[in-house]
């Protein structure tokens, strides 16, 4: 926050606060909304080889990847929602930078536990996906989506299980509850203290695209983990008028 004198003097100090959150929250979401198709890959061995950071998005069937990510890149179709889930088994790579730079990459993994996909499939996914994120080596960040009403489930600790040494090695990890708006406010409470402690260590955000809760928050946060080496933005301080 910034004091400033009342100009005439004859009043008390006002405090004009800064808004360092919401600066640092629209060059973030400025930055994901460049995001753009780079390539998609059936197996692990056809993805290039990249030198700048990679954060990885996952979660079962359903739990609202494709609606996460469109909405934090502000990109209605940007990532295919199918009509069947589960059937998307493909890896999609999104750029992300400015001007046609790119600085990071966005890792769109299929989802997985759909029922309806055969069990050999559900097999070979998940030891590509396991695969991936512990021998991605650029992978900085990974956004495991969750459906809050349904908490995490058995193959979500499974994955945890399998980034659990990367994470120790200093590899971020977020924990998006999808679906937000669907729980009361002590419901979102509750869900969030459960999957902090599941989460070990991890963070946790309440997400909706419904609603627009968590965007701002989760869109910094990948800002930030994508540019370590760059201080967040603030906004910049109000000067002081003295008084006359």
């Amino acid at each position: 926050m910034t004091t400033t004198q009342n100009p005439k003097g004859t009043g008390p100090s006002q405090t004009i606060p800064a808004s360092p959150e919401k600066s640092a929250a629209t060059i973030a979401l400025g930055w994901l909304h460049t995001a753009r198709f780079l390539t998609t890959a059936p197996q692990l061995h056809f993805l290039p080889e990249l030198d700048v950071p990679e954060i990885a998005f996952v979660g079962r069937s359903n739990a609202g990847k494709s609606t996460c990510i469109n909405t934090l890149t502000q990109q209605k179709q940007l990532a295919f929602a199918s009509k069947k889930p589960g059937r998307t088994q493909h890896i999609n790579l999104f750029a992300l930078g400015k001007q046609g730079a790119t600085d990071a990459v966005l890792t769109d993994l299929p989802g997985y536990g759909y029922a309806a996909v055969p069990k050999q499939d559900k097999i070979r996914w998940q030891q590509v996906m396991a695969n991936y994120l512990v021998t991605r080596k650029n992978l900085k960040a990974i956004v495991l989506m969750c459906d809050p009403r349904h908490g995490m489930t058995e193959l979500d600790e499974i994955l945890l299980d399998v980034i659990r040494p990367r994470v120790a090695e200093g590899l971020k990890f977020l924990v998006v509850l999808t679906k937000a708006d669907k729980l009361t406010r002590s419901e979102g409470a509750k869900v969030l203290s459960i999957t902090k402690l599941q989460a070990g260590g991890g963070e946790v955000r309440l997400f909706s695209a419904t609603k627009r809760t968590g965007i701002d928050d989760v869109a910094t946060l990948l800002w930030d983990w994508a540019h370590p080496d760059t201080p967040s933005p603030e906004a910049p301080a109000i000067p002081a008028i003295d008084a006359q």
